[in-house]
């Protein structure tokens, strides 16, 4: 089939009317998500997924994926006109948005944040159906090793680029992979780390384990922080950008949207990463980069093209390698193998209507953003003065009752507010839970292929480096580590150094 083909056969999908109605609830919710402050794509999606469980695959992970795209777009709103990020991707936002809108300019940033958006995530997306089939011809020429060594270096590649320690983020990456690991032995049928609880023979789900630690531990940080929440208009008038503010957003748009695309794909880059560096770019490239800090429209238009691109991006690697590139996508990857489905590189053979349909409803729910977007700006407004202390006993209570309607079990329950507790402590004490998350859902796969390289040598680990593909993403892998540890090692040796002189 080519390329026209398949995109008529992802419209007849998309053009469902169940799929369309699930399409505009994943939107709709994403950008609630993304304008108010705190909860996050990861922790929405986590409390939600339990609403896939009663859907077909291709509705679910369109709705989840319009979650993710649309919180890229409602985060702006809030960084705009509150000078708080809705969502981490739209940090650098508020740098420039939230004072165009304290000099009466809010129409415009939240029009070329909009458009801006629908651009960059189309061109995106245009990119994701033209090096997605390709990428997955070519890793089907992988075998058990270079999966294992595949996914190893993606985990190194997300602790390398983890914003905190890199150290905390490889022992939460471990955690995830002994979490991944309960539950019966795929290949002896023996329970492992089930310490006698029954209910723990199939595993931890993905469900209370997420919605513990990205959830439940986001409320518990929220309630606990004191936001002053205060939007700075009561209308917002032209929204639509004139002539200089496009010719100001124009090329902006297009390199954030290609900086985006390509960190995207990148394990560990994702949107915020993207946002930051398109920022950087055209701050170094202004003729007047003074203005920037100080209500540019380009510093606005950049970060949030580039956050949009990205998150279509991060597809790449999930439909086509079985490889998460950040924590949402870890999300959508149970998603699917509770489902049934393995992504990877048969996935786009076996289940075309899948992939195709949910990427064509990205077109989809792409032109309905910027539909809703725009018109709904008031309805935002009033929402933004909603107190926390009123938003967060709902959302407990449909994190439980979620979590509880899966199997019907209280040991669901027990660990998603056992790991909420633990994801209020990473993160009190900056350990990060994305590498948990991907760890976790990595780890059968991850356990599989390690086990049949191991059967394929006949026990003997040189398989990984007598083949040219593994041992050439083991040394990637090793590289970055190295990278990583050396400038510790040499600090930690100077300070052992000047405290021996200073005693001597």
């Amino acid at each position: 089939m080519d390329l026209a083909d398949n995109l008529l056969t992802g419209l007849a999908v998309a053009l469902q009317w169940h799929n369309v109605l699930f399409c505009f609830i994943g939107v709709l919710v994403g950008t609630l998500i993304g304008v108010l402050p705190g909860l996050g794509p990861v922790g929405a999606m986590s409390i939600l997924l339990p609403v896939t469980f009663g859907i077909s695959p291709v509705t679910a992970i369109i709705m989840l994926s319009g979650i993710y795209y649309g919180a890229q777009y409602g985060g702006s709103t809030t960084s705009i006109l509150v000078g708080i990020p809705g969502e981490a991707a739209s940090v650098v936002t508020t740098l420039d948005g939230h004072q165009m809108a304290l000099q009466g300019r809010a129409g415009p940033a939240l029009g070329i944040a909009a458009f801006g958006s629908f651009i960059a995530g189309t061109l995106a997306i245009v990119g994701l159906m033209l090096l997605a089939p390709p990428l997955a011809s070519l890793a089907l020429r992988f075998g058990p090793p270079e999966y294992f060594a595949l996914m190893i270096m993606g985990l190194i590649i997300l602790t390398y680029l983890a914003q905190k320690s890199m150290t905390k983020s490889l022992m939460m990456a471990g955690v995830g992979v002994m979490a991944g690991v309960v539950g019966l032995d795929t290949m002896t049928g023996l329970p492992r780390f089930t310490m006698g609880i029954p209910d723990l023979l199939d595993g931890i789900g993905i469900a209370p384990l997420a919605m513990g630690l990205f959830g439940i531990s986001e409320i518990l940080l929220n309630v606990e922080r004191t936001i002053k929440q205060g939007v700075v208009v009561t209308q917002v008038r032209n929204l639509l950008p004139n002539r200089e503010d496009w010719r100001q957003s124009f090329m902006p748009i297009m390199r954030g949207s290609f900086s985006g695309f390509l960190l995207g794909i990148l394990p560990g880059g994702g949107a915020v990463l993207a946002s930051f560096i398109a920022y950087g770019t055209e701050k170094r490239l202004s003729k007047t980069p003074e203005q920037f800090g100080h209500g540019a429209i380009a510093g606005v238009a950049a970060p949030e093209a580039a956050n949009n691109s990205a998150a279509q991006a991060a597809f790449i690697p999930l439909l086509t390698l079985g490889i998460p590139a950040n924590a949402v996508m870890g999300i959508l990857l149970g998603a699917l193998m509770i489902h049934g489905i393995t992504p990877g590189p048969m996935m786009i053979q076996k289940n075309p209507e899948l992939f195709w349909g949910t990427v064509t409803s990205m077109y989809l729910g792409n032109a309905m953003l910027l539909v809703l977007n725009l018109p709904l700006i008031g309805l935002w407004v009033r929402l933004l003065r909603v107190r926390y202390a009123v938003l967060f006993p709902l959302i407990l209570f449909i994190a439980l009752i979620g979590a509880y309607v899966i199997n019907g079990s209280e040991i669901d329950l027990y660990l998603m507010l056992f790991f909420g507790v633990v994801g209020y402590l990473m993160r009190k004490f900056e350990y990060e839970p994305a590498p948990l998350i991907l760890a976790y859902v990595l780890s059968p796969i991850l356990e599989s292929a390690l086990r049949q390289s191991l059967i394929i040598s006949g026990g003997s680990m040189g398989i990984f480096l007598s083949r040219p593909i593994s041992a050439g993403f083991l040394v990637i892998s090793a590289v970055l580590l190295l990278t990583a540890i050396i400038p510790g090692i040499r600090r930690r040796r100077n300070m052992l150094v000047a405290k021996a002189d200073d005693n001597a």
